[in-house]
């Protein structure tokens, strides 16, 4: 495997503008992104939107959104590539020029024809090269007609076209089974290859990391560039992503858009930690890492070969140990919002209740793995009325008479309890049990039903000091009221 490049490298991703942001695609900007900062580089954006049928102005806002989201920055302003036309024509007409390429006048009907002949023949259709056994008189006399024509580069007729790649190693790839491919169109827009290269050429593009599924691209690209006299790029060919099935990851596997996981209440630290292992080691069994932590570990000797597995399950336990890490204050910002939407609040009764607020987020985060984990379990907190969970309510209140004695008990115990704090509950609490001759969680089971409506949530007397003594008292009555008043459940 390579070593990284001595002198300052640059880097860029270079997206189209035809759909959101895919994981895939997240993917490759993050690791572009963590060489460029491991070894002070330059990262750059450039948007191909060479694609007018397909490229929107939304898809180009949804990648800028997705990386802005996930805090993948670039060094210099965006190159939309769309605005380089001219040079990828001119640099077509080069190789032209230099005896690199030739027209070719073939119509796309005619070439349709012989791919059919091909196909009828079992065999793989190459284009015969008779436009470039046309003289010149005859290239000449066409020219001047009008008659629309392509340009083609000229592939070596013997040799190989080879490199050696971060990721995997020597690569090569016998000229003969290249065929001589277009580069200009008759309508005079550059195929992808060309305006690539063109492209990363323009911007001294040192390394070019991208997805495996370019490997193919890469010998026509090295011949361009060689053509064009200009230096070759280090090429890095990260693994495919694929589902949890084993094949390539696609709608079927669920979200593939890094936006819609922000939209689920993953945190971006969280997803770049996440994006980072697929397809990158940082040695050991180390999985939880800060952005900082993984500049320092990133290296190409760490990138994989094999392809890599999205796992959501994953996905989400690592979130939820990314949530549990966070400093709480910085993890309101991201939480509030989600509680004014959801309609459990405002941000202005949340900044008046802004130490009550931390601490319920601080004992909330422990059971949650995404930010709507903590939305569902502040409903008890934030609403005045209660809903009780039909399976909380089967399993915790099966007996009518034995639950109504013990809330009952509970009521009656915590109703002149002088002091509504930690110390007192849990004492009240356990003599309680003592008393009625009960262990602790028959009690503390059908309580935290009454409180939050769950049999799920932080310890029952931090539930009781966050509801604090008037609502903590009104729900147990509520419970108390219903099931009195159901009888059945």
């Amino acid at each position: 495997m390579g070593t990284p490049d001595t002198g300052r490298p640059r880097l860029r991703f270079a997206p189209s503008p035809t759909g959101y942001l895919h994981v895939g695609g997240a993917r490759t900007a993050l690791f572009n992104w963590l060489y460029a900062k491991r070894y002070g580089g330059t990262m750059l954006l450039r948007i191909e939107d060479t694609d007018k049928a397909r490229s929107t102005d939304e898809s180009t806002r949804a990648i800028f959104e997705g990386m802005e989201w996930l805090g993948l920055t670039w060094d210099e302003e965006a190159v939309y590539q769309g605005a380089n036309l001219v040079r990828h024509q001119g640099d077509a007409e080069r190789l032209l020029a230099g005896g690199h390429a030739y027209r070719c006048f073939c119509t796309p009907a005619e070439l349709e024809e012989r791919r059919k002949a091909a196909d009828a023949k079992k065999e793989a259709f190459r284009y015969d090269r008779r436009c470039d056994r046309l003289t010149r008189e005859e290239v000449e006399r066409r020219v001047h007609s009008g008659e629309p024509f392509a340009i083609r580069f000229r592939v070596p007729d013997d040799g190989v076209t080879a490199w050696v790649d971060l990721v995997h190693e020597r690569i090569a790839f016998p000229n003969k089974d290249l065929d001589d491919f277009v580069i200009l169109r008759s309508d005079g827009t550059p195929v992808y290859n060309m305006a690539v290269v063109s492209d990363d050429v323009a911007m001294g593009i040192t390394l070019v990391m991208r997805g495996d599924d370019h490997i193919s691209n890469t010998p026509k690209q090295i011949l361009l560039y060689e053509a064009l006299g200009a230096p070759l790029p280090t090429f890095a060919h990260l693994p495919m992503i694929l589902g949890m099935d084993g094949k390539k990851l696609s709608k079927r596997h669920g979200a593939t858009a890094v936006g819609d996981y922000q939209h689920e209440g993953i945190l971006a630290d969280a997803m770049i930690n996440f994006l980072a292992l697929l397809g990158w080691s940082p040695g050991g069994d180390r999985e939880i890492m800060t952005r900082a932590e993984m500049i320092e570990l990133f290296s190409p000797q760490g990138l994989q070969k094999k392809p890599a597995v999205f796992d959501p399950t994953k996905l989400e336990w690592m979130n939820g140990q990314h949530l549990s890490r966070m400093p709480v204050t910085e993890l309101a910002p991201l939480v509030t919002p989600a509680l004014v939407k959801a309609g459990l609040v405002t941000k202005e009764e949340l900044d008046a209740r802004n130490a009550w607020y931390l601490q319920l987020l601080d004992l909330l985060r422990v059971r949650a793995r995404t930010i709507d984990d903590i939305v569902r379990q502040a409903i008890p907190y934030l609403r005045d009325s209660i809903e009780y969970d039909p399976e909380a309510v089967a399993k915790q209140w099966r007996d009518r008479e034995e639950i109504l004695a013990v809330l009952i008990g509970i009521r009656d115990r915590l109703t002149g309890i002088p002091a509504w704090s930690a110390e007192a509950l849990e004492h009240q609490l356990r003599s309680l049990a003592q008393q009625m001759g009960i262990k602790d969680g028959k009690l503390f089971q059908p309580l935290r039903v009454a409180l939050t409506g769950l049999t799920v949530s932080p310890g029952i007397f931090d539930v009781l000091l966050m509801l604090g003594r008037d609502r903590s008292l009104s729900r147990i009555q509520t419970a108390i009221s219903w099931i009195t008043k159901e009888g059945s459940y």
